[in-house]
């Protein structure tokens, strides 16, 4: 299974992926902060129809006029009209504006969102919490009266989610040597990345015996992530191109690994 999980690696993670996935608003940009805070809002906005998540993420940026840096930088109360009208899903104007305070501050206290990153990794590893719910708890403490709806827009595993889009984006920031996948930042080990669970992983995985859990939550995740660390204990979160690209490619699965047919 190894063997055939690691040539669909090979077989889907190409340049070509990049088209047709949000990542492409990192690939964008040359400076690494437009890279960071383009990919965060597509990864936090990544549900849904992939080509619907693109054009509404190409929708923000334009609204920033294609410069989310110095767009974040330079936020001001007489913006707001800007982004009046935008709305994707629950993700609302309201919720862009706590994020564009949120992380304005960040990049006014950090020497650059990693460095934010950093910090509660290293909390996270001293108080034994999940990465994502530290970050989730320190996003958030910056303005404590970002509004409960806005808060939903960031997970946390401590509420038994699954932090799919989050550990996606860490993904795209931390992986080295992908055609896809930018690894801008070093602040964690790749071991350490968690499989983005969506639901084209979670159904190919199961029908692959590689996820026994019914639903789609925190405890699967760390259920699947452990049988992935067996077949690559450096770098198991390469088999999202595999599980994902199984299931949007409706590629057939060799019978040999098919252990549950539903």
């Amino acid at each position: 299974m190894k063997t055939y999980l690691d040539e669909m690696v090979s077989k889907i993670e190409r340049e070509s992926y990049i088209q047709d996935d949000p990542i492409q608003f990192m690939h964008a940009y040359e400076r690494k902060e437009d890279q960071e805070i383009a990919g965060f809002f597509a990864a936090i906005m990544a549900w849904g129809r992939r080509d619907i998540v693109i054009n509404k993420v190409d929708d923000l940026l334009g609204r920033m006029n294609y410069r989310p840096y110095d767009f974040i930088l330079n936020f001001s109360e007489s913006d707001v009209d800007i982004i009046s009208d935008f709305k994707h899903r629950t993700f609302k104007p309201i919720d862009l504006y706590w994020f564009f305070r949120i992380l304005q501050n960040i990049y006014t206290n950090h020497s650059d969102f990693e460095a934010f990153w950093a910090k509660c990794y290293h909390r996270s590893q001293l108080s034994l919490r999940p990465l994502i719910a530290v970050f989730h708890e320190e996003f958030f403490s910056i303005y404590p009266e970002t509004p409960q709806r806005s808060r939903k827009h960031i997970s946390n595993p401590e509420k038994n989610s699954s932090s799919k889009r989050l550990y996606m984006y860490l993904r795209w920031c931390l992986r080295k040597g992908s055609p896809v996948d930018l690894g801008i930042w070093d602040f964690m080990p790749v071991s350490e990345i968690k499989i983005p669970l969506d639901v084209h992983v979670s159904n190919i995985a199961k029908r692959m015996g590689l996820l026994t859990r019914t639903y789609d939550d925190w405890k699967a995740v760390n259920e699947l992530n452990e049988r992935l660390l067996k077949f690559d204990k450096n770098d198991p979160s390469k088999y999202d191109y595999a599980l994902f690209g199984i299931g949007v490619l409706s590629r057939q699965i060799p019978t040999q690994f098919l252990i549950n047919q539903k």
